[in-house]
Order: structure tokens, then C-alpha cells, then sequence
């Protein structure tokens, strides 16, 4: 665990985002909207994603809870209301695991402390997390914060390392992380999702490495992570 390492600092660690990353967070937010549709109609099934935007919005990272909340206005009457919770805490989130997603965390462990780095609520994100076996496959070292980027003296606190790996689907996010941690922090950009798909071309400061998918990174080795490693495209397995 990486909390045994608390009081020395590491060589690399290597912080891994969840949504898109190691799960296809889009195929639940579908699954989700056909559910919402099914249940409630288009109409709701509208006026929660449009609550939901709202929300996000405000806090800056998605709370599906929270959209359920200020979705049951006019609703209390219907029975398909109360289940819409089941249906998201109990959601089968390691279905959802890009292939490959626990060999890749299971690799990265042999090279340096792995922990997830996430943005989301304290209710919702853990749980996912835990449903979808990546807390076991980590053993419980999980970082989640309103806004990870703006996080990291306390990142460094939990775990001191010489030099940091970020793997996640967002590329404006490892911008902001490289541009606060520079030659500390190599960035790895994941082609997988809506975000990543929608991400500009001429990002700068450009991700370090760009894969296709997370299984990319099995075989790796910890070379390919250290600094001063040249911006490059991995090809797929």
C-alpha cells in the first residue's frame, strides 16, 4: 500500500483518473439516460440531463446524485422514483471496465505506487470505484477531490515521489497539471470517451504520451515514464 511508504518519498508514482480511463463512463451515463426514458419518458428523461448539466456546471464535476435529488420536484407520487437510486448505487460498474483495465493497474503496481486520482462526490465516485473492483485492485489508495488539478501540494502530501505519471482522459486537465508540476509530472493522454474525443488538437503543454486505450500501457516498462521522455504515440497491442 502506498501508505507504507508515507514517510519516504517514492522514485514514480503513478495516479490513474476512473471515468473513461479505467471504466467507459459514457456506456453508463446511455445506460442511465434509457433507464430515465423507460421509467419516466423523454420529457423527464430531458429535464434530468438538463438538471444534471446545471449541476455540473455549478460544482464543476458530475453528481448524479445530486441531479436525482432536484429531479423528484413533481415526481413523488411516481414508484419508478425511489428506484432510481437502487438503480445508480447498485449499478454493475465492473462490467463496465475497459479491457485490459485491471492487468493494466496490476502492471503499473510492479513499477511504482498506483493510486486513483479522481474528481467527483464523496458518495457516488467512491461507491463506483468499489463496485467496479478497482478499490480492492488498489487496495483502498484513492485520492477524490472536487477539482484534482487545483489538488496537488495535498496529491504530494499523501504520497511523496520524486516524479508523478498521470494517466487520464482529459487533456486539458493534464495541461493544467503540467503546466503547475513541469519536469515533476509526465502526462499520459488516453484516447477513450466523449471528452477525449472532443479535446483540441493544439493543446499546450502537450500530453507527454498519448495511447489509445488503457490496456496500452501493459508491458511498459518504467523507462518509458521518466522525464524528458520525447511527446510520442504508443501504437495499440
Amino acid at each position: 500500500m502506498l501508505s507504507d511508504h508515507a514517510s519516504s518519498v517514492a522514485s514514480v508514482v503513478f495516479l490513474l483518473d476512473v471515468d473513461n480511463t479505467l471504466l467507459d463512463n459514457d456506456r453508463f451515463a446511455a445506460d442511465l439516460g434509457d433507464t430515465l426514458e423507460q421509467a419516466f419518458g423523454a420529457t423527464e428523461h430531458d429535464r434530468y440531463w438538463a438538471i444534471y448539466a446545471q449541476l455540473r456546471d455549478e460544482l464543476g464535476y458530475a453528481d448524479y446524485l445530486g441531479a436525482l435529488q432536484r429531479f423528484r420536484a413533481g415526481l413523488d407520487n411516481n414508484p419508478a422514483l425511489l428506484q432510481m437510486s437502487a438503480y445508480l448505487l447498485e449499478y454493475p460498474f465492473a462490467e463496465r471496465l475497459y479491457p485490459h483495465a485491471l492487468d493494466t493497474v496490476a502492471h503499473l503496481r510492479t513499477l511504482g505506487p498506483t493510486a486513483i486520482l479522481s474528481d467527483g462526490d464523496v458518495v457516488f465516485q467512491p461507491r463506483k470505484i468499489q463496485h467496479a473492483g478497482l478499490w480492492d485492485a488498489l487496495d483502498g489508495e484513492v485520492l477524490i477531490y472536487l477539482h484534482k488539478q487545483h489538488m496537488l501540494v495535498a496529491m504530494q502530501q499523501r504520497y511523496p515521489a520524486a516524479h508523478y505519471v498521470m494517466v487520464d482522459d482529459k487533456p486539458q486537465i493534464l495541461a493544467e497539471m503540467k503546466q503547475r508540476l513541469g519536469h515533476k509530472l509526465t502526462t499520459v493522454f488516453v484516447r477513450q470517451g466523449h471528452y477525449a474525443a472532443a479535446a483540441p488538437a493544439d493543446l499546450q503543454p502537450a500530453p507527454d504520451l498519448t495511447i489509445a486505450c488503457i490496456g496500452d500501457l501493459r508491458g511498459r516498462k518504467l523507462e518509458d515514464f521518466l522525464p524528458d521522455t520525447p511527446v510520442i504515440s504508443l501504437p495499440a497491442n
